[in-house]
C-alpha cells in the first residue's frame, strides 16, 4: 500500500507539472492568436512526438519528455537577408537560427509574424506564460488557505502545564517544589475552548498568545467554553524568557548569530492544531511571499548550486531551502503521500508543493536572458526604446532588432541551464533533500 501511495504522490505531481506547463504555453498561445500571429505548433514536452493533431493552422501535441513545452510562432525574428555560407561556429549558429526562423514564415502571410507586432503586444505575449503560472499559484494557494485551511493552533486547549519549570531546564515532568503554572492554578483544563481574553474575543491561538505575552503580571479574565457553557476564569501570566521567532517560526538571530530572547507573559497552555480557514487575501499573500523567496534563491543561485555540488561529493546534508529538480519535487511528493499523516494533511502539503512549483516557473521564466521569456521581453523593450529615441530626435525608424545575433549567448545560457538541471538531478537521485526526517 505504501508503494502505491508513493507512486500516487509522484503521479499527482507529474499531472500537476503537465497542467502547469500546458497552461504556461496557453498563456503565450491565446494572446499570440488574438494579435493575429500565425502559430504553427503547441507542444507539451521535448523529444520524439508521442501524439499530435492539427486543428486549423496549429498542430497540438505531446512529446516524450514532459520537462517543458513551447509554441512555434511565425517570425520570432526578422527574416534573414544573407544566404551565403557561414564561417566559424558562432556564425553557423546564427545562420542556423535564422534559417529555422525563416521556415516558420508562411508564404503569403509575411505580415502575421511576431516581430512585426507593436512592442506592448510582444511583451503581453511573452509575459502571458509566466503570468499564467502566477495565477495558477494564486488559485492553488487560495484553495489551500481559504478552502482547506492552514495548519495552526486553534482555540481548543490541548494541554495544560501543571508547573513552571526553571529556565533552561531539560526536565519534562514536574518535581516537588516546582510552582504551579498560572493556567493550572486558574483551573483551565484540556478541552476548554478559548472565547475571549481580557474582554478581547480570540479566534486563533496566536491571538490568545499575543495577549498573554503582552501581559506579564497582569490579571486577565479568560472566558472558556466547557461542556457547552461559558465559564470565566482569572489567570495572571508570569514573566518568562522566550525566543523570538519570525513569521515562518524560525528563531530571530542577533548580530552575533545568537537567538533573540525577550521577557513575555506565560501561563502554560498548549493548543490543538487544526486547519483554520483563512481570508481570501491569504492565497495571493502566500503567492507573492513565495515570489520573494524564489527571487532571493535565484540571486544566490551560483552559491547554492556550489553547496549542492559539495554536499553531493561529501555526502553532507542538503539545504532544505535550496533548489530542487523535477525529480526532487516528485520524490518529495511521493514521500509526503506515503506518510501515515491524515489524508487531508498530505493533500495540503502536495497542493503547497504544486503552488510553489508554479511560483518557481513564474520567477525563473522572468530572468532577462534568452531563451527564457524574460529575454524576449528585454529584446522587445530594447526595440521600443530605440524607436522612441529615433522619434524624439526625428530620425528614421530603426530596423527591427535581430535577436538571432544573440544566439551564441543563448547557447551558453542553455548549456548552463542543462548543466544546472543535470547537477540537481544527480543530487536528487543520490543525495536527496531530507524534509521529513528519518
Amino acid at each position: 500500500m505504501e508503494i502505491l501511495l508513493y507512486l500516487g504522490g509522484i503521479l499527482f505531481m507529474l499531472i500537476g507539472l503537465g497542467l502547469s506547463i500546458g497552461l504556461h504555453e496557453v498563456g503565450h498561445l491565446l494572446p499570440a492568436k488574438l494579435f493575429g500571429v500565425r502559430v504553427g505548433q503547441y507542444m507539451i514536452g521535448f523529444g520524439p512526438r508521442i501524439w499530435s493533431r492539427r486543428i486549423g493552422e496549429t498542430e497540438y501535441g505531446f512529446k516524450l519528455l514532459p520537462l517543458g513545452g513551447f509554441i512555434s510562432m511565425s517570425g520570432m525574428y526578422p527574416a534573414s537577408k544573407s544566404t551565403g555560407p557561414a564561417r566559424g561556429i558562432f556564425r553557423s549558429l546564427v545562420q542556423d537560427a535564422r534559417s529555422a526562423n525563416d521556415e516558420t514564415i508562411a508564404e503569403g502571410e509575411e505580415d502575421r509574424v511576431f516581430y512585426r507586432l507593436p512592442v506592448w503586444k510582444r511583451v503581453v505575449v511573452m509575459l502571458g506564460g509566466p503570468l499564467m503560472n502566477l495565477l495558477l499559484a494564486i488559485l492553488i494557494f487560495t484553495v489551500l488557505a481559504s478552502g482547506i485551511g492552514l495548519q495552526q493552533g486553534t482555540t481548543t486547549i490541548a494541554s495544560v502545564s501543571q508547573c513552571v519549570l526553571p529556565a533552561g531546564s531539560t526536565a519534562t515532568e514536574c518535581a516537588a517544589g516546582d510552582p504551579e503554572s498560572p493556567a493550572a492554578e486558574a483551573g483551565i483544563q484540556p478541552g476548554d475552548v478559548l472565547v475571549s481574553i481580557d474582554d478581547t474575543p480570540v479566534s486563533t491561538f496566536a491571538e490568545a498568545t499575543a495577549i498573554v505575552q503582552a501581559s506579564p503580571g497582569k490579571p486577565l479574565d479568560v472566558v472558556v467554553r466547557r461542556d457547552g457553557s461559558e465559564k470565566t476564569l482569572s489567570v495572571t501570566p508570569i514573566e518568562a524568557e522566550r525566543t523570538i521567532t519570525d513569521a515562518a517560526g524560525r528563531p530571530v538571530l542577533d548580530a552575533q548569530g545568537e537567538p533573540v530572547v525577550k521577557k513575555v507573559g506565560y501561563v502554560g497552555i498548549g493548543a490543538q492544531n487544526g486547519f483554520v480557514q483563512q481570508p481570501l487575501s491569504a492565497g495571493p499573500e502566500m503567492a507573492f511571499d513565495g515570489v520573494g523567496r524564489v527571487a532571493a534563491l535565484i540571486v544566490t543561485l551560483p552559491a547554492r548550486l556550489w553547496d549542492v555540488g559539495v554536499s553531493l561529493v561529501t555526502g553532507g546534508e542538503r539545504d532544505p531551502n535550496g533548489p530542487l529538480s523535477v525529480v526532487g519535487v516528485g520524490r518529495l511528493a511521493g514521500e509526503v503521500a506515503a506518510t501515515d499523516a491524515p489524508i487531508l494533511n498530505r493533500f495540503a502539503v502536495l497542493l503547497n508543493l504544486l503552488g510553489s512549483l508554479n511560483i518557481a516557473l513564474f520567477v525563473f521564466n522572468l530572468i532577462p536572458l534568452l531563451p527564457l521569456d524574460g529575454g524576449h521581453v528585454v529584446v522587445a523593450l530594447w526595440e521600443g526604446l530605440r524607436r522612441a529615441w529615433a522619434k524624439v530626435f526625428r530620425r528614421p525608424p530603426p530596423a527591427p532588432v535581430d535577436a538571432t545575433r544573440l544566439v551564441p549567448l543563448t547557447v551558453v545560457v542553455a548549456v548552463l541551464l542543462i548543466a544546472m538541471g543535470a547537477l540537481l538531478l544527480v543530487a536528487d537521485l543520490f543525495n536527496p533533500v531530507n524534509l521529513l526526517g528519518g
